[in-house]
Formats: structure tokens, sequence, C-alpha cells
């Protein structure tokens, strides 16, 4: 005998069947084409006003990737792709003045050759020989212990790497770590009207998710939300920042269940976090909505003072961070800007104390081409990326954790998370799309 739920999540099913052969109406999904001539103008405007400033800080004269069949490098996309026989190597060499000089040895195809962005693609080099000739002092390459995105380099294409090269120029070779930080998280126009779009898509997605057009009180369950997410990627061509969609429900004891079977009821509190993968850009992002119960118009007060707390600690968090000084000291400047206004810092993640203030906890990082980007952050769970430098264009997920008691939860505080992105401009702070302003409803 089917379920309630079976025949509601059925008939959910053949409503939306038809929309899967429709276009889609976001701007940006054009074809592969058209994407493709777009990372191309990025790289190239990267390679030509990021790259110089980023090995020239760093004191690295010559950038080599190496790259296998089957073992891209987390750079991949950001350099161009391109097929690899068996071991091939992106190199970028600084003449002192000028442009940087681009190269892919042993690495070919139609998309890498057209792209615009290389001086010379060959598959006839000798590796040594074409160092020697270009006598680099210091050689990065991508090894590093904290950040991912900039470790590519195996141990076996190491090995190969100085066996190859040989003395003197294997003993030059130094970690790329900080000018990969640097070259990705620097960003160029281009890429942040990509990243924009990246981020409405994601807000669209996200605010109809958590809609009567996807939840029956009673019926769906929280899996079946974050199901109709990937179906919603899939259909659009678009990839995800962290897997399977968290949605999840939060209540005077905490988070209740996560992406689950447990149906959503009238009276919960309900929360979404996640990202939305479009080119070669993924966000971070959270929404957060309440089921009215029978009768209600608007979030009950205590669940709407929370939010509007967390609004008001966001305002100014996002005021206090400044271009130009570390990621530590625009941390310090949020927690003095926060204090002052009558909120409390909480000490450890999700352990609210008795205090009457609003508890604030936040995590600022970096984001673009990760959920989690390698470019300076302001949070405490990235320790090198604290000690870099926030500098103009660098993006940046505003996240904050808000815990504010609520009396009709016995005066348990009700979580509150709030994150959106946005970039770092010489002004400050900007969004890059509508931020998260209201708890949305679903009747």
């Amino acid at each position: 005998m089917p379920t309630a739920r079976t025949l509601a999540a059925g008939f959910l099913t053949l409503t939306l069947l038809p929309l899967a052969f429709l276009p889609s109406k976001a701007s940006g999904q054009s074809g592969a084409k058209a994407r493709w001539e777009r990372m191309a103008q990025i790289r190239q405007d990267k390679f030509d006003h990021v790259l110089p400033e980023a090995m020239r800080e760093n004191e690295i004269d010559m950038w080599i990737t190496v790259v296998k069949e089957g073992l891209p490098d987390p750079l991949s996309e950001d350099l161009g792709r391109g097929y690899v026989g068996s071991i091939g190597y992106y190199v970028f060499t600084d003449p002192g003045q000028g442009r940087i000089e681009r190269v892919a040895l042993g690495i070919g195809g139609y998309l890498l050759e057209r792209n615009g962005a290389y001086d010379l693609v060959t598959g006839n080099y000798d590796l040594r020989e074409f160092v020697a000739e270009r006598n680099p002092t210091r050689i990065g390459v991508n090894m590093s212990e904290q950040i991912g995105g900039a470790d590519g380099l195996s141990h076996t294409s190491y090995e190969h790497l100085v066996e190859t090269l040989g003395a003197p120029w294997n003993q030059r070779l130094v970690s790329a770590q900080k000018l990969v930080s640097d070259f990705r998280s620097r960003r160029v126009a281009t890429e942040i009207a990509a990243f924009a779009e990246a981020g409405e898509i994601s807000r669209e997605i996200a605010e109809r998710a958590l809609s009567n057009e996807v939840i029956i009180p009673g019926v769906t369950a929280l899996e079946d939300v974050a199901w109709w997410v990937m179906e919603e990627l899939s259909r659009r061509d678009l990839d995800t920042s962290f897997d399977f969609p968290s949605i999840y429900v939060t209540g005077p004891n905490g988070i209740e269940a996560t992406s689950s079977e447990r149906l959503i009821q009238r009276g919960d509190l309900l929360m979404m976090d996640w990202g939305v993968g479009y080119m070669n850009f993924f966000t971070d992002m959270k929404r957060i909505a309440y089921v009215l119960r029978e009768g209600e118009t608007r979030a009950p007060d205590g669940i709407q003072n929370a939010f509007d707390q967390g609004l008001a600690a966001r305002e100014v968090l996002k005021n206090a961070i400044r271009a130009g000084r570390t990621a530590a000291a625009n941390a310090e400047a949020i927690e003095d800007a926060l204090e002052g206004a009558g909120f409390a810092m909480m000490e450890e993640f999700n352990q609210p104390t008795n205090t009457p203030k609003t508890e604030i906890i936040f995590g600022n990082h970096s984001v673009g081409n990760l959920g989690h980007g390698i470019g300076p952050s302001i949070a405490w769970f990235n320790p090198l990326r604290f000690t870099f430098e926030v500098r103009p264009t660098n993006l940046l997920s505003i996240e904050l954790f808000a815990y504010t008691a609520n009396p009709d939860w016995g005066g348990a505080k009700v979580r509150i998370p709030l994150e959106d992105d946005a970039v770092v401009t010489e002004r400050g702070v900007e969004w890059l799309y509508p931020a998260n302003s209201k708890i949305l409803l679903v009747r």
C-alpha cells in the first residue's frame, strides 16, 4: 500500500519531469563553447594581470606545474586543461619585466592550443634544456603542507622532475604555495562577473528548494529536498561545491537531522548549506526557512528576533573587514567591533553559554574556485592563510553563526547561520548578489 509520502513524491516527480526538457532561464547557461570562450578570456586576463605580480612578490622566476595522464593538477582547469600523453608541464617564466612567458610542454589538444593564453604549445621539447636556457634562480612547484589546491605535485612526479632537471636546477626547487594562493585568489573582472553569476544561480536554486515548490509539510523528507537540488544541478549542467547539499532542522537542542529521511513538519526551522559549481567557480552559501504552523503567517517572535540579531551582527562584521591587512588583523578588528556593538564572542563552535547576549562565531573563508578557496582566510580553521594579507578582488564567504536565547524554547538559543559570498574592494566588502535578508516561509 503506497504511503502518503510515496504518492506525493511520485506526483512531485511527474509534475517536475516536463521541466527537465525545457531550456534553463538562468543567465549564463549558454552552451559549452560560450563557457569555454569565457574561461579562455579569464585565463588570458589572469596571465596578463595577476601572474606577474604573484611571481614577483614571491620571488619565483619560473613556475612549473607537472601533470600526468589521469592525474591532473588542482589548477589544471585554471591553466587550460589539455591532453597529456604521459607527462607534461605548464611552465611560466618571468623575464624580469613585462609579461610572463607561458608554455605548455607535452600538453596539447584543441581547447588548449586555441585558448589564446600560451606562447608555445608543443610536444617537441627537452625540459632540462628549456630550463637551462632561462636560468631561473627559484623554481616554484606545487607543494604545500596546508593548502590542498597548491599541493598537486605527487611524490613520483617530484622525483621525476628532480631527475629530469638535474643539477643545478633541481636544487632550486621551492614551494609555490603562496604564489598559487595569490594567483588564484586575486581576481580579474571577468572572474568576478562569472562568480557573481554562479552566486545568483545558487541563490535562486536554494530559495526555490526551501519553498512549497518542493516541500509539502508532513510529506517531504529532508533528503527529498537535497535530491531535488541535485536533479536541478544535473538538468542545468552544473556541479556542486560540497557533494550532497546539507538540508537540516535546528531546534532547542541544536541540529536534529541533516539530509535524512526525517519528514519536514510544521513548526520546523530549516537550514540549507551548499554551493553550486559553474564553469570553474564554486559558491558557498546558506539559507533559512520556517515551516508555518496552521494559522501562522510569520515566524514566531523568538526565531525572528534571533534572525534579526544575526543580521545586525553580520553588518558589524562586514563593515570591519579591510583590504591591506592580514586576515588575523581583520579577525581581531571584527571581534572588537562585535563586542563594541554588544555581542559576545563564542569560544568554541556550537557551544553557547548562559550569557543573555547573542553569541557570535565566524569563519570568513576564501571562496572562488573551490567552496573553501585557497586565498587569505579570516577563519580559525585556516591557520596558514590566517597570516596572509587580504587584498582587493579577494572573494570571501562572509560566514557567521549567531546564537540568541528564545523564550519559546525555554531560553535555549536559536542557532542562526548566515553565509553569502562577497568581494573585497578598496571600499571594504561588497556583496556579489542579494545576500540573505529574510526567513523564507513554507506554507
